[in-house]
């Protein structure tokens, strides 16, 4: 990959300047009211598409937000890279914990980040990381150092299932058709610790409401006589866990796989700093299954938690009524072998057979996907490895993560391909939070270490 530090030297202002442009759209795929913005996020994805050298890009129309593909084939005989990625970013809520405007990217120095990060919703998850891959694919493009066919398949729906996705896929087997699959929606231990992820945990996530009386009842008059919706439903949360932080629906952990001592102990080999991750958040201590390190918590084992809830009066001041109703959004991060849809099956029978007398309980699902384990003894992991290796000057560190890309298992599934996680995001980026942002050394470094990626996989492929 020659002069590719000085390509991204010479055009890294129109880089940054370009990623800014694409944020500044509010492209909130779970609130209607940006359906406009998002549609006009997969148009300027498109148009980025066409510049960066795509011979071929196609806005596909789903029942939901459009999937852009595009594609650059330049010979049959070759390999052929699919990229994927998502356009859609996460609600920005509570705005009043922002700094910036999550819709006017601004540039700050940090701590982590002393070349400076873009503030915005979206920076890294996932308009940051799958930029890099477009300008990735203009810089191989523009040099004539493409080695190897590429696909691009950017959706519109990640945040809120890729309800549409599946369908998708598999209509569309042949032109998906690929010998790896390259995602960038995961993060690395650290710029001077890189790392690559191995595996995702899947995801269940429901929604429950609880009915008591017919409507809203003055406290004082019924208060001590009929079920609180919302006592009751804080009671029933609080059952889901025992004393030692264990998640108590029967069989939720009968598919689960107890790692190895060894395994764990090569886990352990990570770096982490318990003072150091306790300071970040401003906690005085971590919390979890007993039995478990943190980074074990948050990666091999599942889990299950609040992700919301309301009900009642919540304005200023008081107004002291029992509610009718109460309503909580839950989620529970699964671990490979379980099945979302088993374990969305077994939490409703289990919550709607603790509710007491006196209220009806309703649990709706919303969405989930299963987890995956991807193995390291692939030329493509290895092919990914030395790609870092090249950039960052050191191996990278194999990584569970915590978090969920439901996608991954369904493209193994309908493609028969195995994808390769290259995350250059951070813990610390706020992914889902108020104050979200990516390093700009973070995004250059992955433009710059992605090509190489497509370089050594090709080798490694023999082709």
């Amino acid at each position: 990959m020659q002069n590719i530090q000085k390509y991204i030297t010479e055009n890294k202002q129109r880089f940054l300047d370009e990623l800014i442009e694409l944020l500044k759209i509010p492209s909130v795929s779970a609130d209607s009211a940006f359906s406009q913005d998002v549609l006009d996020t997969a148009y300027a994805v498109k148009t980025a598409l066409d510049n960066a050298g795509c011979d071929t890009v196609e806005i596909c129309e789903t029942d939901g937000y459009p999937i852009v593909y595009g594609e650059k084939l330049i010979d049959p005989k070759l390999p052929t890279i699919l990229v994927y990625g998502h356009y859609d970013v996460q609600p920005p809520d509570p705005m009043d914990l922002w700094n910036s405007n999550p819709f006017k990217p601004v540039i700050e120095v940090t701590e982590q980040h002393p070349e400076g990060a873009i503030f915005a919703r979206g920076a890294c998850d996932d308009k940051g990381q799958m930029y890099m891959h477009v300008k990735a694919l203009e810089f191989m493009v523009k040099t004539d150092q493409l080695p190897c066919n590429v696909k691009f398949m950017i959706e519109g729906e990640e945040e809120v299932g890729s309800s549409n996705l599946s369908l998708f896929v598999a209509k569309n087997r042949e032109k998906l058709a690929n010998d790896i699959i390259l995602i960038s929606d995961t993060g690395m231990i650290a710029n001077d610790v890189p790392s690559i992820t191995t595996g995702l945990r899947g995801l269940s996530y429901v929604e429950v409401e609880v009915t008591g009386p017919n409507r809203d009842l003055h406290s004082g008059l019924y208060g001590g006589a009929v079920a609180n919706p919302i006592n009751i439903l804080a009671k029933m949360i609080a059952s889901l866990h025992d004393g030692n932080n264990h998640i108590t629906i029967p069989g939720f952990y009968e598919k689960v796989e107890e790692l190895s001592k060894a395994e764990r102990a090569e886990m352990a080999k990570a770096p982490f700093n318990l003072e150091g991750y306790k300071k970040a958040l401003n906690i005085a201590s971590v919390y979890g299954e007993n039995g478990y390190t943190t980074n074990e918590r948050n990666s091999i084992r599942p889990t299950l938690d609040v992700n919301g809830i309301w009900g009642g009066y919540t304005g200023e001041g008081a107004k002291t009524v029992i509610p009718s109703k109460a309503y909580a959004k839950i989620s529970m991060r699964l671990v490979p072998h379980q099945d979302w849809k088993e374990i969305t099956q077994l939490f409703k029978t289990h919550f709607e057979s603790i509710a007491p007398d006196g209220v009806t309980v309703k649990v709706t699902p919303h969405h989930g996907g299963q987890g995956y384990v991807t193995p390291i003894d692939t030329f493509a992991f290895q092919a990914a490895s030395k790609a870092y290796e090249t950039t960052f000057g050191k191996k990278p560190v194999p990584q569970r993560s915590g978090g969920s890309i439901p996608i991954v298992s369904l493209f193994e599934k309908e493609l028969g391909s195995k994808t390769i996680l290259m995350g250059f995001g951070l813990d610390s980026d706020a992914i889902h939070s108020p104050n979200e942002h990516f390093g700009v050394w973070n995004y250059l470094k992955g433009i710059e270490t992605i090509p190489y990626f497509y370089k050594f996989f090709t080798e490694m492929k023999g082709i």
